[in-house]
């Protein structure tokens, strides 16, 4: 066993037992890296990751390999779930070095932390163009012992490269509608026809820029909009990616047709589909987009909950070392053949339509088959995504079950995930918390509270929803160029501080902080928060409509930040007939808050009518007269 046994990550402990001498991240490594003069070679990956088992089958488990990593390096270990922060920079410095990143990632560093060189997957013989990983670690360290100036020159070179990238600066051109037209119209040049999405194979799902287009047609009606994301989301649900058995997706499509998985199954993209499908059946009608929200969130609750209220990160990609034998199919298991599309090891995938007998007929017999390894660490801002997808959905589709597992998260994310001064941590296994909470966590957080409120009308969530952006605000604002760090002022300083903006795969704690900045800005009739959102839009303001698909959740904040404000005030609880009509419709621009309630400032002076439950329509706390029958919403909409 090497330094990794004690460590709470499913991925470090799988590790654990390799002939490496592999440390975690920290100052034991580093400072063993200094004392011996040794360069560091960090391996950054994931549980779930199928080319991470490949590597370490292949190198770290191969006693010859680890011998010669030991004599000649420190070896690091990281799983990027648990350290965005690390994994951020050094993929960023991979992508600088060699054009494109992935994991598992390999980044050889100087002792300072400093990287010179790095590269994703290596083969151990070369191959396709690759060099062999043992070649690699000869001529790297050779290079560290015999050409210190160049290795030190071109280490200073990338870093200071790493922190002009990290210093965007905002833009001073006005924030119009303009730019959601230009971002619209990027995606419809992107968009497939055929098969939904955007660009071409592989494919991932696009779930934030299918939520911004949703908020297009709300305001538009183009049906054209419309159109992009009925294709996307129907071509996604129709077999291969989606999980037609059991119900959820894995992670993308290798090919253009939505049909090839990596068979990982990650709790993040389940937990932003699910509502995007809830959305597309509010505004169209379709059931089908409802039925896939709902077996999303079934299999969230089946699958990855965990005992202490929270869910697992992950199901692994593959099983019992071979990729995706949980989910695929024989013709002898008697399934029909024109739903079997050939994939690996005389194996096939689902696609097509499947009737409810013959789904619980396969459900069933595959519960009697090997399941692939659960990542059960608990990270807070998927945690945090999740919460939103199960409130929301709780209360649009009546289901007591996904209100009563989201309020045990939010009860496990403000307790076990947080400490006694309300700081929330990155991640829990095992009763263990690990590493300070990083933005995007309490960004994710922080908007699944406010929907927990708006899904419960109670108050204590929208408190603490506020009260954990002031946290954040506090923690990872920067006062002078705008927008937010990704890691907290008071953590570990790297050798760059960055700010993260994509949306893919998930919200960037920048754009979901903006989002919820937002939305609590209007229920608190407060400035401040809004102008620390319009500092999020001006860093990015030129990069919004050249590459939309990359910001989708941005633009979903920015259309928020333009649209006309709408405040819903709901004096009573959300079962009350004129919350339920008020709240029914898709209405991606109205905020909401239950009273009564004299400390929140949009429910002051706000009362029952004739002791009934009534409803204040509000733009910048101008009120029109309350309604307390649903017939009476057309006057104030």
């Amino acid at each position: 066993m090497n330094r990794l046994a004690d460590e709470t990550s499913p991925y470090l402990l799988q590790h654990a037992e390799n002939p490496v001498e592999w440390y975690p991240w920290g100052e034991e490594a580093l400072e063993r890296a200094r004392s011996e003069d040794k360069p560091i070679l960090l391996s950054i990956g994931y549980a779930a990751c199928h080319w991470c088992h490949v590597m370490a089958h292949e190198s770290f488990e191969d006693e010859g390999t680890a011998a010669l990593m030991n004599e000649r390096f420190v070896n690091v270990k990281v799983d990027r779930e648990e350290r965005p922060d690390l994994d951020s920079l050094y993929m960023d410095a991979v992508v600088a070095m060699t054009g494109h990143g992935g994991w598992p990632m390999t980044v050889f560093l100087l002792p300072s932390g400093e990287p010179f060189l790095g590269g994703t997957y290596f083969p151990p013989e070369p191959r396709h163009g690759l060099p062999g990983f043992r070649e690699v670690l000869v001529a790297i360290s050779d290079a560290y012992r015999e050409r210190r100036e160049d290795v030190g020159r071109q280490a200073g070179t990338l870093v200071e490269a790493l922190k002009q990238s990290a210093a965007v600066r905002p833009s001073s051109d006005p924030l119009t509608e303009s730019l959601l037209v230009e971002a619209e119209h990027g995606l419809r040049r992107q968009f497939d026809p055929e098969w939904g999405g955007f660009g071409g194979a592989p494919k991932f799902p696009p779930a934030s820029a299918l939520e911004f287009l949703l908020r297009r047609y709300h305001h538009t009606g183009d049906s054209e909009t419309l159109v992009m994301v009925t294709r996307t989301l129907d071509g996604m649900a129709a077999g291969g990616m989606y999980d037609l058995v059991g119900g959820g997706f894995h992670r993308y499509s290798v090919d253009d047709r939505w049909l090839v998985p990596h068979f990982e199954k990650m709790l993040y993209d389940n937990a932003l589909l699910a509502p995007v499908y809830l959305h597309a059946w509010l505004v169209t009608g379709e059931e089908r987009h409802r039925e896939v929200a709902e077996a999303t969130l079934n299999y969230l609750l089946r699958e990855l909950r965990l005992p202490d209220g929270g869910f697992a990160s992950a199901q692994d990609a593959d099983t019992e070392g071979i990729e995706g034998l949980t989910f695929t199919w024989t013709a002898e298991e008697g399934v029909p053949a024109e739903l079997l599309q050939p994939f690996e090891h005389g194996r096939s995938i689902l696609r097509g339509d499947l009737d409810e007998e013959l789904r619980r007929r396969l459900f069933e017999l595959r519960e009697r088959r090997p399941k692939p390894l659960r990542d059960d660490k608990a990270i807070a801002a998927w945690n945090g995504l999740a919460l939103a997808a199960l409130a929301e959905a709780g209360r649009r589709l009546g289901r007591a079950d996904f209100l009563q597992a989201a309020r045990r998260l939010a009860d496990f994310l403000l307790g076990p995930l947080s400490d006694d001064d309300g700081r929330l941590y990155r991640s829990w296994r095992e009763g263990r918390r690990s590493n300070p909470g990083y933005l995007e966590d309490y960004a994710d957080v922080a908007n699944g509270l406010y929907e927990l409120h708006v899904a419960t009308g109670e108050l204590r969530w929208l408190f603490e929803a506020n009260r954990l952006v002031g946290v954040a605000v506090a923690l990872f604002a920067d006062d002078e160029s705008g927008g937010f760090f990704l890691a907290p002022a008071d953590g570990e300083q790297l050798v760059a501080r960055k700010k993260e903006f994509d949306d893919h795969p998930t919200p960037s704690g920048n754009s979901m902080l903006a989002f919820i900045l937002l939305r609590l800005s209007r229920i608190w009739g407060d400035d401040e928060p809004e102008r620390q959102a319009t500092g999020v839009f001006r860093l990015i303001r030129d990069a919004l409509p050249r590459a939309p698909s990359a910001f989708g959740h941005a633009l979903c904040a920015l259309d928020l930040y333009l649209a006309p404000p709408r405040e819903l005030a709901v004096i009573g609880s959300p079962e009350d007939a004129i919350a339920q009509a008020a709240l029914a419709p898709f209405d991606p621009d109205a905020v909401v808050a239950f009273g009564p309630s004299e400390e929140v400032p949009l429910l002051v002076g706000k009362d029952f009518v004739g002791g009934r439950p009534a409803l204040y329509v509000c733009e910048r706390f101008a009120c029109r007269a309350p309604v307390t029958e649903p017939s009476e919403l057309a006057r104030v909409s």
